[in-house]
């Protein structure tokens, strides 16, 4: 028993919490699906295709639906993984914003159906008070684990979903009518993968031909198409995405304060780049671009390791915000450094940028300049090198006070959700 414990620590300290909780759902999807779909004699190790593939693709396993009589309120139903506080930041939360803004504008109901956790109302109530959104419906909740074929979800004839990743839209597709759905792609999420069936499966949703697309940001609708996904062309549209500034401003600090350094943290995430990220620091350190007597340096983040830079010096770390207090964050911040190996610029740079702070990230494919959301973005090649020299550039422009003002001043990003989406939702409500 004490080795068993020792090693769900160790894998919790290596892996995260995350990985540690995907783990348990991985082994109850075994032990349900060993018990359901068992086919052999008891006793052997021999297993059925069907057997083998959920237990390596649990996740996709689908929604078990019933249908009920239509009723007068039609829904939006929103399927995702969890909204958990630690998992609304970034795209969850512009689904959940999209589902409420098209729900309100259909005079539907909305429905947050979880497939990971049970929803927390709070968080959603929290989020939605944040950006001003009142439901002219009252908002259901619903779990849908993926380890329990137990949990059914109802559905009537003009149902709506939203679906948030392409495991989701793979739960639903079998559930539904294909042209109910709406998939709310925000990354290109084949490369989250190494080659292999993962990205397989994941390419074969993103190439589905019966289904709608919505693409956060015109630079990926780009990329999809200029990689061949003529389905997207053809049945997909993009949005820009908003950043109201009643969230996303600068904050007052002391005057005697040091200039404060952020870092998006995230070392389970290999598309952040994590250990990159700290070689850059190390070395901007090293050069006095960053001076520790004169910034305060800040990791933001997830599962974050206890770091000790050169000379002994240990980074702040900052984890479990909630929305606000990741608001209150970033507006106080001067220089950050934020990367994302693939073509979405990722929420942070553009967080940040709105808030006020010069931001180093990086290209990556047709992701080469971000100006046209804020002169106080700068794009470096994934080099260390050339990192460096980008936040060296950054704290030059942070240190001139007029200059990072008047680029804050000139950032072409949208400021209201309404704007960015007021299009797309009125094209959706109008469809028969």
């Amino acid at each position: 028993m004490i080795d068993r414990a020792y090693r769900v620590y160790y894998y919790w300290k290596t892996h995260g919490t995350s990985a540690l909780q995907q783990l348990v759902y991985r082994k109850l999807a075994r032990k349900l699906n060993a018990s359901s779909d068992s086919i052999v004699e008891p006793g052997t190790s021999r297993k059925s295709v069907t057997q083998l593939s959920r237990t390596r693709f649990e996740s996709l396993v689908p929604l078990q639906t019933y249908s009920i009589p239509q009723s007068n309120v039609r829904r939006i139903s929103i399927v995702t993984d969890s909204v958990a506080s630690g998992s609304l930041f970034g795209g969850v939360g512009t689904a959940l914003i999209f589902a409420a803004l098209l729900a309100n504008t259909m005079n539907a109901q909305l429905r947050i159906i979880t497939r990971t956790q049970r929803a927390q109302p709070e968080n959603i109530d929290h989020l939605f008070g944040l950006y001003g959104i009142k439901l002219k419906q009252e908002v259901q909740f619903k779990f849908a684990a993926f380890f329990d074929q137990k949990c059914e979800v109802d559905v009537q004839k003009d149902d709506l979903f939203v679906t948030t990743s392409w495991w989701t839209t793979a739960a639903t597709l079998p559930s539904v009518p294909h042209k109910s759905i709406i998939y709310l792609l925000q990354e290109d999420e084949r490369m989250f993968y190494p080659y292999g069936d993962d990205r397989v499966k994941c390419e074969e949703i993103l190439r589905h031909r019966d289904i709608r697309f919505l693409i956060n940001t015109k630079l990926l609708f780009d990329h999809f198409v200029g990689d061949g996904l003529s389905n997207i062309a053809a049945n997909g549209n993009w949005f820009e995405p908003a950043f109201p500034s009643a969230i996303y401003r600068p904050r007052q600090r002391a005057s005697a304060a040091k200039k404060r350094f952020f870092f998006y943290a995230r070392p389970n995430n290999v598309r952040n780049l994590f250990f990159l990220g700290i070689e850059v620091i190390e070395r901007a350190i090293t050069e006095k671009v960053l001076d520790p007597s004169e910034w305060e340096i800040c990791f933001v983040g997830k599962d974050i390791p206890t770091v000790v830079f050169d000379g002994g010096f240990v980074p702040e770390k900052y984890e479990n915000l909630s929305w606000s207090e990741y608001a209150e964050l970033v507006g106080t911040v001067d220089v950050a450094l934020s990367l994302m190996s693939t073509p979405h610029p990722s929420y942070p740079p553009l967080d940040l940028a709105a808030s006020g702070a010069v931001v180093v990230t990086n290209r990556f494919g047709n992701k080469t300049d971000l100006s046209k959301y804020s002169p106080n973005l700068l794009c470096a090649d994934l080099e260390r090198d050339a990192l460096v020299d980008a936040l060296r550039s950054a704290v030059t422009l942070a240190s001139d006070a007029e200059l990072r003002e008047q680029n804050f001043r000139n950032n072409g990003l949208l400021g209201g959700w309404e704007e960015a989406l007021g299009g797309i939702i009125k094209n959706l409500s109008e469809e028969k």
